[in-house]
């Protein structure tokens, strides 16, 4: 980093001439001759501006250049110096927990950018792809597949009116909602947003409107995940905002299965968009967080996208391959859009693959009674 002194110019060294306080000192005084017994330069007063004399006896020209030579103050730091000053002081992208022990070296045929990533037939429980599928990571906001769950079971009015309240707020990564506080909206209409557009005051909000409230929520959600046998996972809150929620692709799977038996989390969580009135009066409209819903070369059941940079970009999907229901289930990929372009990548090598007869692969099979 170049300090403020070193960006400025240093300014131009004054001739020091003892003063008397008295009118006197203000006009030039004549030096002691030098060694050589001509005279010295005159030096101004102290307080006035140096300018270039020429010395006595120099030809009309040289004292010409004398008068038009300019000082010049000292040059600033190049800007290459400077930009490569800036870029130094900028701190690192902060590594996923994926990246920081490996997980992206893993070899896999398809070149994913995902550091996780299965398919599964929902049908069969045959695992048709996996790359280090066991690995236990954060999962952002899968999480809210879960949080759906457990509302939908609990058999709460979904037409209910809920508001949205300072409590809300993320304080985990002071993340931005257009859900302000004060913005009451039904049950049906906050599962909506969290399934579709990842809302997480939404999410919260459902689960302080728990019986019991939050923790209780919360408590619920790891038991429902020992039920489905998701022995790798773990929530501490419903929206994924933590990287302490964790799972793995396994797990995931299992999830994925037993959500997809809800309609309203089938049509809520691939809507392409809702509109919903939110406090002042304000109509505000959200969108679906996965693109690849509004595609018509896909058939999608089911899916939920997630993102914290612990938990790098997260997908799963129930869609519809070669005739049959699939499981895809990618975590940690490097890119925003890298987790649709290994979706698409695992589709098209799972429609060229030959069908198998149906059994169900028996070293890394996913339970088909979750």
């Amino acid at each position: 980093m170049i300090s403020a002194g070193e960006a400025c110019a240093a300014s131009p060294a004054k001739s020091r001439v003892a003063g008397t306080g008295t009118k006197s000192a203000a006009k030039p005084t004549r030096v002691a001759a030098s060694d050589t017994g001509k005279p010295a330069a005159i030096k101004p007063a102290a307080g006035k501006a140096s300018k270039p004399v020429a010395r006595k006896g120099s030809s009309p020209r040289k004292s010409q250049v004398a008068r038009n030579r300019k000082v010049l103050p000292a040059k600033a730091p190049a800007r290459s110096t400077v930009k490569a000053a800036a870029v130094a002081s900028v701190p690192a992208a902060r590594l996923s927990i994926g990246q920081a022990i490996g997980l992206h070296e893993a070899y896999d045929p398809l070149s994913l950018h995902s550091a996780v990533a299965l398919a599964v037939d929902a049908a069969t429980g045959e695992v048709l792809f996996e790359k280090n599928a066991r690995a236990v990571l954060p999962i952002a906001s899968i999480s809210k597949l879960m949080t759906a769950l457990v509302v939908l079971e609990a058999g709460q009015s979904l037409d209910e009116r809920l508001t949205i309240s300072e409590a809300d707020i993320d304080t985990e990564k002071f993340t931005r909602s257009r859900l302000r506080p004060g913005t009451v909206l039904t049950r049906d209409e906050m599962l909506h947003l969290a399934l579709m557009a990842s809302e997480n005051r939404a999410a919260n909000a459902l689960g302080r409107h728990y019986p019991g409230g939050l923790d209780t929520f919360v408590a619920r959600m790891n038991e429902k995940a020992r039920e489905l046998g998701m022995e790798s996972t773990w929530f501490v809150e419903p929206t994924g905002l933590s990287s302490r929620n964790v799972s793995s692709a396994m797990d995931l799977a299992r999830l994925v299965r037993a959500a997809s038996r809800y309609p309203l989390i089938r049509e809520y969580s691939t809507a392409a968009s809702l509109t919903v009135e939110a406090a002042g009066a304000r109509t505000v409209s959200f969108r679906n967080t996965n693109r690849l819903v509004s595609r018509d070369d896909w058939d999608i059941g089911l899916q939920k996208t997630g993102y914290i940079s612990e938990a790098g970009n997260c997908l799963v999907m129930q869609a519809r391959v070669e005739g049959r229901p699939v499981v895809l289930v990618l975590l940690d990929a490097t890119g925003k859009l890298s987790r649709f372009g290994d979706a698409q990548r695992l589709r098209d090598w799972i429609e060229a693959r030959p069908r198998s007869d149906g059994a169900p692969h028996a070293a890394a099979q996913v339970s088909r009674d979750s």
